[in-house]
C-alpha cells in the first residue's frame, strides 16, 4: 500500500469505539444494572467478565475463522450481531438471558478486534503505520472517557434502555458506513478444515512462532498491569486528588502514544519501542512504591502508552501477510482478556498483605517479565530466518 486511506482509517477507529462501548457500556451502568437486577449478587459481576471469558477461550481460534472468511464481511457480521444483542438488552431481559446476550456480544467483540486493526493495517502505508495503528490503539480509552461523560448520564437521566438503545443505533451506523467505505476483500481459502485439532495446532503454531506471538506475549504483562492499576491504586491515592489523576491517566495514555509514540515509530522498530516503554514503566513503578505521589501514577500512564500504540504496530511489522496479522491480533485479543481477568486478584492479593509494597512485587514482575519475553523474542527470531 503506497498511500494511506485515513478516511476508512478513521473509520475502522470508530467501529473500534463501539467494540470497546460493548465492555464500557455494561462498567458505567454497573449500578443501575445492581439496583435493577437486585437480587442477583454476585452473578451480574458475570455482566462484565463474560464478553473477557470468550476473547480468552477463542481469541486465537477467532483470528483463524476471520481470516478464512474475510476481514470486511466477519468485521459487517460482528457490527450486525452488535446491534441485535444491545437492541435486545435495551429491553432489560431476565438476567440468564440478559448474561447470554453478553456472551453472545464477546464473540461481536473479539471479531471487530481481530478484523479492524488488521484491516487499518492493510489499507495503510508502511510510513504512517505507526500513526494509524496507534490512533487505533486509543480505542478503549477513548471510549471509556466518552461513556463516562455522556453515557452514565445518559442511562441516569434515561434508564438503562437508552444506554443500550444508543449503543445498538451506534453500531448500526458503523456497520452501513463500514459497508460503503470498504472495498470487498478478498476470502482466504475455504478448502482449510477448521477442527479442534486444526485449531489446537495453530495454537501451537502461533505461540511457538517468535513472530506472531511476540505481540500478544508482552501485551499480556500490559493488560494486567494496566487494569488492575486503575482498579486496585486509587485506594492509595490522596482522596482529594483521585478523581482527577485517575480520570488523567488514560488521557496522559493516549496522548503519549499519539505523540511520542509516534514520533518513535517513524525512527525505531516497534519492539524497541515497547522495550522502552516497558523499562520506563518499571522505573515509574518505582516512584509509586517509594512516593505514592499523584505525578508518578501519570509517569506510569505515559510510559504504558508507549507499549500500548507499539504493540498493535509491532504485528505488521513482524508479520507482513494479512493471515499472519489476524493470527497475531487473535492471540493478542486472547493475552489482553487474560491479562484483565487476571492482573486485578493477583494485585488485590498482593496489597492486601503488603499495600504499596504489593504493587512493586506486582508492577516489577510484570513489567520485567513484558521486557524480558520481548528481549527473549527478538533475539530468537535473529537466529530464525524469516
Amino acid at each position: 500500500m503506497e498511500t494511506t486511506s485515513f478516511g476508512r482509517v478513521l473509520g475502522l477507529w470508530a467501529a473500534g469505539l463501539g467494540a470497546a462501548a460493548q465492555f464500557g457500556k455494561v462498567s458505567v451502568s454497573y449500578p443501575l444494572l445492581a439496583e435493577h437486577y437486585g437480587s442477583a449478587g454476585a452473578a451480574l459481576g458475570f455482566a462484565v467478565s463474560l464478553v473477557g471469558f470468550v476473547g480468552v477461550i477463542f481469541g486465537v481460534t477467532a483470528g483463524l475463522i476471520v481470516a478464512r472468511i474475510g476481514y470486511r464481511r466477519a468485521l459487517l457480521a460482528a457490527l450486525g450481531l452488535g446491534v441485535l444483542m444491545s437492541a435486545y438488552q435495551a429491553s432489560l431481559p431476565a438476567l440468564p438471558m440478559f448474561l447470554v446476550s453478553r456472551a453472545l456480544e464477546g464473540a461481536s467483540h473479539l471479531a471487530i478486534v481481530v478484523a479492524a486493526p488488521t484491516l487499518i493495517a492493510q489499507i495503510s502505508a508502511p510510513q504512517h503505520r505507526g500513526f494509524t495503528l496507534s490512533l487505533w490503539s486509543t480505542f478503549f480509552g477513548v471510549a471509556f472517557a466518552f461513556l463516562v461523560l455522556v453515557g452514565e448520564p445518559l442511562a441516569r437521566l434515561h434508564g438503562l434502555g437508552a444506554l443500550f438503545g444508543a449503543h445498538a443505533i451506534y453500531m448500526a451506523v458503523m456497520a452501513a458506513l463500514i459497508a460503503v467505505a470498504l472495498p470487498r476483500d478478498v476470502i482466504g481459502p475455504r478448502d482449510v478444515p477448521l477442527s479442534l485439532g486444526s485449531v489446537l495446532r495453530d495454537h501451537g503454531r502461533i505461540y511457538s512462532s517468535p513472530r506472531l506471538s511476540a505481540p500478544a506475549l508482552g501485551w499480556v504483562c500490559y493488560a494486567a498491569a494496566w487494569v488492575a492499576t486503575l482498579t486496585i491504586m486509587p485506594l492509595f491515592m490522596a482522596e482529594e486528588s483521585r478523581a482527577l489523576i485517575v480520570g488523567a491517566m488514560p488521557l496522559a495514555g493516549i496522548a503519549t502514544s499519539m505523540t511520542l509514540g509516534v514520533w518513535l515509530l517513524r525512527r525505531v522498530a516497534a519492539v524497541q519501542v515497547i522495550l522502552t516503554g516497558f523499562a520506563f514503566s518499571f522505573a515509574a513503578s518505582v516512584l509509586i512504591w517509594l512516593t505514592g505521589a499523584g505525578w508518578s501514577y501519570l509517569m506510569l500512564a505515559m510510559s504504558l502508552g508507549l507499549v500500548q500504540g507499539a504493540s498493535f504496530t509491532a504485528i505488521p511489522q513482524l508479520n507482513p501477510t494479512p493471515q499472519g496479522q489476524a493470527m497475531a491480533n487473535g492471540a493478542l485479543a486472547q493475552m489482553g482478556n487474560l491479562g484483565n481477568t487476571l492482573g486485578t486478584p493477583v494485585l488485590a492479593l498482593l496489597v492486601a498483605g503488603q499495600g504499596r509494597g504489593g504493587f512493586m512485587i506486582f508492577a516489577g514482575t510484570v513489567f520485567a517479565c513484558g521486557f524480558g519475553i520481548h528481549l527473549l523474542l527478538s533475539r530468537l527470531r535473529a537466529r530464525i530466518p524469516d
